[in-house]
């Protein structure tokens, strides 16, 4: 049955990354990440449009600015023939680790899956935004975490959507982005890669150890932090003043995986208030 919708919308939220291990093949369906993050109450609204068939690239609109985006283009590709308008509107900033290419992949997904017809699961959709976002080089682990919603520890790797889900929810988290780290840079240089999955394994490991009655959100922040100074990620000076300044303030914070920015439990100069939400991607 073809479809006669015009246009479709779908929402995923953002994604705040604490820990992870690359887990990175030459096949991209056997690769991603384990790790420990988050989804929030803010994230991205994808609309997307049928346009004229003399098309012959999809048009990609971020925050109303025509954009490049191979990874969006990416789940298109691979879902239709049809070239499309995609408009997304993103509460939160690119590039910051608040997880937007995963998000904008995801949401484009389903909102062509809804445009097209095309009777696909949310989980397939899912699977397919997750390998666009391997092998543009722009994520690992984040369209799982959008997929469920919630905080999430990966265990196993993110291909295989295991997760686990500790009892936080609904808290108040409070973030502040400096600047922009390079995704790629980070998942293509081998030696940065061995520090952050070395780090990355001990840390998960503290967390398995942890007792269910003290898997909280400030001893998970705390090991977050940890990872960061051991994976060697945590190195822009006005990040480390800032976790500082916060925790002579008693409160708990750490670097958001990959930006230098920072999300703490307690608000601090600059930052801005963030739920965290169990609710994953869905189509409006």
């Amino acid at each position: 049955m073809v479809s006669m919708l015009k246009t479709a919308k779908a929402f995923a939220p953002g994604n705040i990354s604490c820990i992870f291990v690359i887990k990175k093949g030459n096949n991209p369906k056997k690769s991603g990440s384990l790790g420990v993050g988050f989804t929030v109450n803010k994230g991205v609204f994808v609309t997307i449009k049928k346009i004229n068939k003399s098309n012959k690239k999809n048009i990609i609109f971020f925050n109303n600015k025509k954009i490049n985006f191979p990874t969006v283009d990416s789940v298109i590709r691979k879902l239709t023939d049809k070239k499309v308008k995609v408009s997304i509107k993103s509460q939160l900033p690119l590039g910051c680790g608040f997880g937007i290419s995963g998000a904008s992949a995801i949401a484009a997904a389903y909102a062509l899956n809804k445009l097209l017809n095309l009777k696909k699961s949310k989980k397939e959709l899912a699977f397919i935004a997750h390998i666009a976002e391997i092998e543009n080089l722009t994520g690992l682990g984040d369209v799982t975490n959008q997929y469920y919603g919630g905080f999430l520890i990966k265990h196993k790797p993110s291909y295989t959507f295991e997760v686990k889900k500790p009892n936080i929810k609904n808290k108040a988290i409070y973030c502040r982005h400096f600047s922009s780290i390079n995704t790629k840079k980070i998942l293509s240089n081998k030696k940065i890669k061995n520090k952050i999955n070395q780090a990355g394994l001990k840390s998960l490991k503290k967390i398995k150890n942890l007792d269910k009655k003290i898997m909280n959100l400030k001893n998970l922040i705390r090991i977050s932090k940890e990872f960061s100074i051991e994976s060697r990620l945590l190195k822009n000076k006005k990040v480390i003043e800032t976790i500082r300044n916060i925790e002579k303030n008693k409160g708990n914070a750490s670097m958001i995986m990959l930006g230098n920015s920072i999300f703490s439990d307690v608000p601090f100069k600059g930052s801005r208030k963030l739920i965290i939400k169990d609710k994953g991607a869905f189509t409006i």
